[in-house]
């Protein structure tokens, strides 16, 4: 893994890949990297506008790129469940890879149209419906990978599974947290489950460390506040990796030989910056029990019940 760089990304030729978040910064460089390397790409934006600019930006960047946008909202599960059928629908479309980049941050108290906390929402809930809704199209295609994005502030708070929606109390940071934390914790399900059907496809987790992109300045400039969007600014200017950079873990665990089922890749250098390699991880975010009880609470949420996968592994036969 030392040194891995994106000129280490295997021949996608033939490939399809589902990149969510992928009109802007980490979503937009891993979508280009796969791009360049010969991979089919949908972009699934929520935005159409910037959606489409992204698919002609990156048409532009990559000659011959064969890429297209696909709208999709994570804060609404009627179009998660739009842009499942969609796929459904469009005839035998092998996916190969799932990228689970989408996400918000630090947001002010906001909810989903589904009347989710915001973070929680977007962050878990809609990828968790997602991947549940496309998980035979990825069943069906030999070699497949889920790769979900978390972060490093992941340690900062574990899941409270009484209150996973914040009602007692909203703290923008530590619903963040919890929302990274329970990216894990699925990620970690996930593998397990699929380990008690066959271990097919691979599931895996990455976070970028510091990187430059929107995500860290959306809440100040949601709320108007300024100065705290400047400083955010020059700490990303003098502090933050480049997009591209911070987008080479998300590539590692999609391409990579070899990578292990619930592994979790960030950069090398105290999680920060740098090449990939194993990200340390928070003891909670392989607790079996843990895991188990909030998957069983985000089908309840979602009403997505993950039918090829609904045998708990501790009570297999």
């Amino acid at each position: 893994m030392s040194g891995w760089s994106e000129h280490d990304i295997p021949d996608q030729h033939g490939r399809t890949a589902i990149v969510t978040g992928a009109n802007s910064g980490l979503g937009h460089a891993t979508a280009r990297a796969l791009a360049r390397r010969g991979a089919r790409v949908v972009l699934a934006c929520r935005s159409a506008e910037r959606g489409t600019a992204a698919r002609d930006r990156l048409r532009a960047e990559v000659p011959g790129a064969d890429v297209e946008f696909a709208p999709l909202d994570l804060a609404d599960l009627d179009s998660v469940r739009g842009f499942a059928d969609a796929w459904r629908t469009a005839g035998d479309r092998r996916l190969d890879l799932l990228v689970n980049n989408a996400g918000v941050m630090a947001l002010p108290h906001r909810l989903t149209a589904d009347g989710f906390e915001m973070q929680f929402g977007v962050n878990h809930l809609g990828h968790f419906a997602l991947t549940g809704l496309l998980l035979p199209s990825l069943l069906a295609t030999p070699g497949s990978r889920i790769v979900t994005v978390s972060s490093f502030m992941h340690h900062t708070a574990n899941i409270d599974i009484h209150d996973l929606n914040s009602t007692r109390g909203y703290r923008r940071w530590t619903a963040y947290g919890r929302s990274k934390t329970a990216n894990l914790l699925f990620v970690h399900e996930l593998a397990r489950r699929l380990a008690a059907r066959g271990g097919h496809p691979v599931a895996a987790a990455a976070h970028p460390g510091y990187a430059r992109t929107n995500l860290q300045t959306a809440a100040p400039r949601m709320e108007g506040r300024r100065s705290a969007e400047r400083v955010i600014e020059l700490g990303n200017l003098l502090l933050a990796q480049s997009a591209e950079a911070g987008a080479l873990p998300t590539l590692y665990a999609a391409t990579a030989p070899g990578v292990r089922p619930d592994s979790f890749t960030g950069p090398a250098v105290l999680s920060w910056r740098g090449a990939p390699a194993p990200a340390r991880r928070a003891r909670w975010t392989t607790d079996d029990r843990a895991s188990g009880r909030l998957w069983e609470e985000s089908v309840r949420l979602t009403g997505v019940t993950w039918p090829e996968l609904a045998t708990d592994p501790d009570t297999a036969s």
